[in-house]
């Protein structure tokens, strides 16, 4: 264990006067400050103190690092702050330039004047001010509202720690209400309920209940409602029948009775929940959702009715599209290829091996020879880099593509290209589908001027979108839309034993485990510390050597965090392996990890608002989304600098827990990418897992090489379990009735 490890495991104390600010990140409070604490000199601490200014005395309990540029610092994660008592405490204060206008002289006077009173006339009757001399009523007024946010902050911030709740929620709470913040906790803590806060709903009706608000309380209800709703959006529904909605908000908060369905009425009422009778239930969904989902299904269903006139020498165009390119079309492809040229809408779906990526090809060239501006993109970074390397031009995440921005008052996701500013592009192409949401669907459409060509590219058979809905699946099942589906398997994919398994789990045939061919191989191990070990082994030494993988280009994966053979284990038993402690490599214990120089580690939650720059080509944006997996570069006590395929991330500590170690991920995060080697850990898997879908999705993500260590009895149950998981959305019925077709 390193030395630092062990600065990290110990507990300390220390109080003095903060005498300077040397950074403050004003989004969510992250700050870097000097301390005085008397004989021991000066301190530099670090953490989430948001509204901490000069002169005010802290008490603070944490743990010591070492900063490799600035020595040594406090990491402090417990914070108490103490306003100045007596004249001369209180002149300090002011005179450090604590409140915005006050300096060493106006600080005299009002200390003079008002003696230990000083503070609270600032605060409550700031027009006495104009008492002094050189104190206007407007800057006497400028200076009680700045003192007021300072303390307004500070008794939020102290009313969070009391209660347990995480400091971080500070600054955007007190964004949103300001002064009255700490009261209007207090009239309704279920505020503290908004997603954006990442607060849990148990804490916050713990907060409510010590607040002494009653377990039937309106606001109770209503907030235990929107949580399920929201809850269950995370699950992929886009909304809930009435019925279990009702039962699942009783279970939680045990409250029966009509109660419910009048706190269900006013969240009716008041628009955040909208209920509708289709697809044979009634249905409660989020008014986000709801609109998400309509507009979807109208303007897909505008998009279908709209038939375009493809060129007169369409046939030419798509056989020198074919000499170009070096190839000859399959029936199906060149019926892709075709149908690109006369619908505004279409999808393009098949398996491994069946053509999409050169249909998709053919589709751009055709674009680009109708004088098309044609954007790609993509749902996640690493399938728009493959996009960019398969198709020879640019793509972008989807995010990116609409220009993702954060609303700093609601904290809510938005996006540059909307309806008022949409996309230049005369065309999009879009590659797996699958994995994109109703939501960030309908962000798209918006930001589609009306006569913009859209493209769906995907696998329908692989997992659906970690978001509400199941789209590519809605869209192609509802049969209105123009679609085709490859089915070839061409000669070469043929080969591989990899493609040929996938087809045939898709299929219902368990993989051949013989061991017979070059690409896909299986290792019998039904003991999970075994497994381990013999996954372990493959990644460190076996394959590297034998098949000429580099470990940095293996990906393990696994259906399960928990359990013996999960990723959680798995990922310290390969950072052992391949990334083990060493002098030269810092490193920094969080929760359950510890994260040292050059770890692999994935990002875990959208950010829409963590800053990046590419010191190669110079760009900056920001924002960093789940699924992208990164290398830690330094670890300092300020935070951690990761690359994510060269865009560097800096993490302050309060944001680490948005990373994980990615040696091992699941197979649900694997989504989207595709990796040299995959080795997948089928051990001890929970039966929920045990699905065709998550099998046929790990297979797919190998390219070069794919390893199974586990029981092979599992696999068996895997490919024969085709049941799926049901998303309650009403996507293909919508379409359907826009169109005139259900």
């Amino acid at each position: 264990m390193s030395e630092e490890r062990n600065l990290q495991a110990e507990r300390h104390h220390v109080e003095g006067t903060v005498s300077a600010l040397l950074f403050r990140n004003e989004e969510n409070g992250y700050t870097v400050l000097k301390l005085n604490c008397g004989e021991r000199g000066d301190v530099t601490a670090v953490g989430c103190m948001p509204g901490v200014t000069p002169g005010e005395i802290l008490e603070l309990e944490g743990s010591w690092g070492r900063h490799p540029a600035y020595g040594e610092q406090f990491k402090a994660d417990v914070i108490v702050r103490r306003m100045p008592v007596g004249e001369r405490a209180i002149y300090e204060y002011l005179a450090s330039g604590a409140v915005k206008g006050i300096r060493a002289g106006l600080a005299r006077q009002i200390v003079t004047k008002f003696g230990a009173d000083a503070l609270e006339i600032i605060e409550k009757e700031p027009e006495k001010l104009i008492q002094l001399r050189g104190v206007s009523p407007k800057r006497a007024k400028a200076i009680g509202e700045a003192f007021r946010e300072q303390m307004g902050m500070r008794r939020l911030t102290d009313f969070l720690g009391e209660h347990q709740l995480p400091l971080s929620a500070a600054a955007p709470l007190y964004r949103r209400f300001g002064d009255l913040t700490v009261q209007v906790i207090e009239d309704n803590p279920y505020v503290l309920a908004d997603r954006s806060l990442d607060i849990s709903f148990d804490q916050v009706d713990a907060l409510a209940i010590q607040l002494g608000v009653p377990g039937d309380d309106p606001q109770r209800i209503e907030a235990a409602l929107m949580f399920e709703l929201d809850h269950n959006s995370d699950n992929g529904h886009v909304f809930l029948p009435q019925n279990k909605l009702l039962a699942a908000t009783s279970a939680l908060i045990h409250v029966e009775g009509d109660c419910l369905e009048k706190g269900l009425d006013t969240l009716i009422e008041r628009g955040e929940v909208v209920r509708e009778a289709i697809a044979g239930v009634t249905a409660c969904y989020p008014a986000g959702l709801y609109g998400a989902e309509c507009y979807v299904a109208m303007r897909i269903g505008e998009m279908c009715r709209s038939e375009l006139m493809p060129p007169k020498n369409l046939d030419a165009l798509v056989d020198r599209i074919q000499r170009e390119q070096g190839i000859v079309y399959a029936q199906q492809q060149r019926r892709a290829v075709e149908l690109a040229a006369s619908r505004q809408v279409m999808l393009l779906t098949g398996g491994p091996g069946t053509g999409k990526t050169t249909s998709l090809r053919g589709v751009l060239a055709l674009f680009e020879y109708l004088g098309l501006e044609t954007s790609l993109a993509a749902p996640t970074g690493r399938a728009a880099k493959r996009m960019s390397e398969t198709c020879g031009k640019e793509a972008q995440t989807i995010h990116r593509l609409l220009e993702t921005k954060l609303d700093p008052f609601t904290g809510q996701l938005a996006f540059t290209r909307n309806q008022d500013d949409p996309l230049a592009a005369d065309a999009v192409i879009v590659d797996e589908t699958s994995m994109v949401d109703v939501s960030l669907m309908a962000a798209l459409l918006a930001a589609l001027r009306g006569d913009c060509r859209l493209v769906l590219v995907g696998d329908p058979d692989q997992l659906p979108s970690v978001g509400p809905g199941n789209v590519l699946d809605h869209l192609l099942r509802s049969g209105v839309v123009p679609a085709v589906t490859l089915t070839e398997i061409f000669r070469q994919a043929r080969q591989s034993a990899i493609v040929m398994n996938a087809h045939g789990v898709n299929q219902g045939r368990t993989p051949e485990l013989t061991n017979q061919g070059k690409d896909f191989f299986y290792m019998r191990r039904k003991d999970p510390a075994r497994a381990v070990e013999t996954i372990v082994e493959l990644c460190q030494t076996r394959l590297p050597k034998g098949m000429g993988i580099p470990s940095d280009q293996i990906q393990v994966l696994s259906p399960t965090r928990r359990r013996g053979a999960g990723t959680a284990t798995l990922n310290r038993a390969l950072q052992a392996a391949l990334n083990p402690p060493a002098p030269d490599k810092k490193e920094r214990v969080f929760g359950q990890f510890v994260f040292r120089e050059g770890d692999r580690v994935m990002q875990v939650k959208n950010n829409y608002d963590l800053f990046w720059e590419n010191p190669e080509t110079g760009e900056t944006d920001l924002g960093v989304f789940n699924g992208d997996i990164g290398i830690v570069l330094e670890v300092e006590a300020g935070g951690i600098t990761v690359s994510f395929d060269g865009r560097l991330v800096v993490y302050p500590p309060e944001l680490l827990s948005e990373l994980e170690l990615a040696y091992a991920v699941t197979v649900h995060k694997a989504q989207g990418s595709e990796y040299r080697g995959v080795v997948l850990s089928v051990c001890d898997v929970p039966p929920t897992l045990l699905t065709r879908g998550v099998l046929y999705t790990a297979i797919t993500r190998a390219r070069e090489l794919f390893v199974v260590v586990g029981d092979g009895d599992l696999l068996a149950k895997m490919t024969s379990n085709d049941r799926q998981t049901r998303r309650y959305s009403a996507l293909r019925t919508r379409l359907l009735q826009e169109l005139g077709a259900g």
